[in-house]
């Protein structure tokens, strides 16, 4: 829609907006539509509701053409196009060019936005900008003559993929820290530079250590060098902002924000700074989509002891009616007003709650400079919203048997088309969302499937592209992570089949991995135990025969919020957050056999109080996942008959609560998935 020759288009625009009421004119809908384009696809039509309500259909065509019109000019600079058109050793140099002239030595590049979360939006895909490496985890460094790009073990081969080795060493996050690198690469004197919004406070502790264990001197940015040579960066996404029924939260939001303004009020805090949006979306009872596959309104917000919260969001994300919904105790503010909020509260001297393992160090800055009393604290909706209510509870098993029906309606279908040797790991995949998106209450996937088959397979967060995917061939497995957001309830489920006959080897891993998912699904413990003390039931068997695997065993998961939820978690890691009743976790131990093949069981469990305990409070696991779990890759004579007895009862479920809500041939293929086993060995 431009000047020449598109006045008459304007004008017509200007025109429909005036009759529908809207409060936007023709510019306003243009810097719209740029954010809409910067955030998921999933936002599709939904952004209309933002210009008026109702919306006409005239209104509509109008702009649907603006922003097709919009979308064949955008670029986000992260597309293989984007990289012909400004190759990776380019970006590099404009980047240390803005660092010479900022006087830096050098800079930090972590895969962050300014809400430490594990989806980041196209705006703050920095390191994927600067790379090309596209994993959830990673940080690179940039000195004037070497560079480093840091990853886990979970993106080695991606990361060697992705990137450019001759311009990044490749090295483990873990084994070799950044810290641990700075400290030899950097030559004493030198100034590393790094933007407070996107590392906590922690994370700043051990670079200012490593530094100085140097000779070498760390420095915050004002304006982060990278976002000024990012020429054409994506604006702030924007997606609609909607409320979250109280039907499906269980609890109000007036009754959160009380309960927890009482809490700060135990503990003496005036306020508290929240800065995960997931938080903020518990908290208010609302969702958003400015970050793919998790309901996100990115966000900040002041919770006060009167249970009154301040929420720094762009409005224009807002529904039309959300005010409503929010009521007169939230005040609705820009994200510009977060400073100017966070100066007032420190003049008012009460002491301000904020978490240094999850809040930007900008904001610790901000209220040190304001001489404000800080007091350091988790973020107090971590443990509330971790621990589902009982509506959460019932809506998300209500969540796990629609899943569990689509995935094994899925799964009826793979037997009968994985044996002709066509299927392939994309097709596959986009099969199941097919049948997910069929369900009652989806919204989107809860990640991007992992479908990989055979060797692909071993690569523990796969992702399957043209140039990468592979056939599921005869003697291979193939292994398939994936999950959905429903209104009431997360899911994710993994299920590894066998295409064709297994190897003897292949039954021996499966079923050890086996083994270890029931050992963890049975398990009793004292109420207090943590993730870490039970990881090793899932580990077991396999380090019997001298195997394991570099992943943890369980992550925590959100209703209708984040698939990857805190703080509870199952790892070798130490963690001392106890397991708690309503908390949700994965039970997925696996087995990866680099170059071959990759296995990997995985349920959502429950914990819950155990009924018959003795003499003390006992805690156990009620598993939510509903899927058969492939018998052709069983090696009974390794189950003992507790195990079998398990696996079979596990199997009647499935089939007695699926067999209802699937069609006749999928139903006649579950009956014969889920035959008990009746064999195993002498114990």
């Amino acid at each position: 829609m431009t000047t020449s020759g598109g006045e008459p288009d304007r004008d017509e625009l200007e025109r429909l907006l005036k009759e529908a009421g809207s409060a936007f004119d023709p510019e306003g809908v243009e810097a719209l539509i740029d954010g809409v384009l910067a955030a998921p696809v999933e936002v599709g039509t939904s952004w209309h509701a933002l210009v008026a309500d109702p919306m006409t259909p005239t209104l509509a065509g109008k702009l649907d053409a603006l922003q097709a019109e919009k979308a064949q000019a955008y670029h986000n600079g992260l597309s293989p196009e984007d990289f012909d058109r400004l190759p990776r050793a380019e970006r590099l140099e404009r980047l240390r060019q803005e660092l010479t002239s900022q006087g830096l030595d050098g800079f930090i590049v972590p895969r962050a936005d300014e809400h430490q979360g594990e989806y980041v939006p196209t705006r703050g895909q920095r390191l994927a900008w600067l790379t090309g490496f596209t994993g959830s985890a990673g940080v690179a460094i940039v000195l004037r003559s070497q560079a480093a790009l840091f990853v886990d073990g979970r993106y080695t081969l991606q990361a060697a993929a992705q990137a450019d080795t001759q311009l990044f060493e490749i090295r483990h996050l873990i084994d070799e820290p950044p810290s641990r690198w700075i400290g030899t690469a950097l030559t004493r004197g030198a100034v590393l530079g790094y933007d407070p919004w996107l590392h906590t406070p922690n994370d700043v502790e051990r670079l200012h250590a490593a530094a100085e264990k140097a000779g070498a001197s760390l420095r915050a940015v004002t304006e982060n060098p990278l976002d000024l040579v990012w020429s054409g960066r994506p604006a702030a996404p924007i997606a609609p902002v909607v409320p979250h029924a109280d039907r499906f939260a269980g609890e109000s939001a007036h009754s959160k924000r009380a309960r927890l303004g009482r809490a700060l009020t135990e503990e003496g805090a005036a306020a508290a700074v929240l800065t995960m949006p997931e938080s903020i979306a518990w908290l208010l009872n609302i969702r958003g989509g400015d970050v793919p596959h998790t309901p996100l309104p990115l966000s900040f917000a002041i919770l006060r002891q009167d249970g009154s919260v301040t929420l720094f969001i762009d409005q224009r994300k807002l529904v039309p009616g959300l005010e409503r919904h929010l009521g007169n105790a939230v005040t609705v503010m820009p994200p510009e007003g977060l400073g100017p909020a966070l100066d007032t509260l420190a003049a008012e001297g009460g002491h301000i709650q904020a978490d240094p393992a999850t809040a930007a160090c900008w904001v610790f800055d901000r209220l040190e400079a304001a001489g404000a009393k800080i007091s350091r604290a988790a973020d107090p909706c971590l443990l509330p919203k971790a621990c589902k209510n009982p509506i959460e509870v019932d809506g998300t098993r209500a969540a796990h048997r629609r899943d569990g029906a689509a995935l094994t309606r899925f799964l009826a279908w793979l037997a009968q088309e994985a044996p002709k040797g066509g299927l392939r790991e994309i097709a596959a995949s986009d099969r199941l969302e097919e049948i997910r998106r069929e369900s009652q209450h989806f919204r989107d996937l809860s990640f991007p499937t992992i479908s990989g088959a055979g060797s692909n397979g071993a690569i523990v967060h796969y992702r399957a592209m043209p140039e990468s995917e592979k056939h599921l061939e005869p003697g291979t497995l193939y292994l398939l992570d994936s999950g959905a957001q429903y209104l009431d309830g997360t899911t994710d489920v993994t299920r590894t089949v066998a295409v064709g006959a297994p190897t003897e080897e292949m039954r021996d891993r499966f079923t050890r991995v086996l083994k270890g998912h029931i050992a963890l699904a049975v398990a009793r413990f004292p109420k207090g135990t943590t993730g870490t003390q039970l990881d090793a039931f899932a580990r077991s068997a396999l380090w019997q025969k001298g195997l394991d695997y570099d992943h943890g065993t369980g992550h925590g998961v959100g209703s209708y919020l984040g698939v990857h939820e805190g703080p509870q978690r199952i790892s070798k890691g130490p963690n001392s957050q106890a397991l708690l009743p309503g908390m949700i976790v994965s039970n997925e131990p696996g087995y990866y056999k680099t170059g071959a093949y990759g296995i990997r069981i995985e349920n959502l469990v429950l914990v819950q109080p155990v009924e018959d305990a003795a003499e003390r409070e006992m805690l156990g696991f009620e598993t939510l996942t509903l899927a058969p779990i492939d018998r052709n890759l069983i090696d009974p004579s390794l189950l003992d008959q507790e195990e079998i007895a398990w696996l079979n009862a596990y199997h009647a479920r499935v089939r007695e609560t699926l067999t209802p809500l699937v069609d006749p041939e999928t139903a006649r293929w579950l009956a014969n998935a889920t035959q008990p086993i009746v064999t195993a060995s002498p114990t």
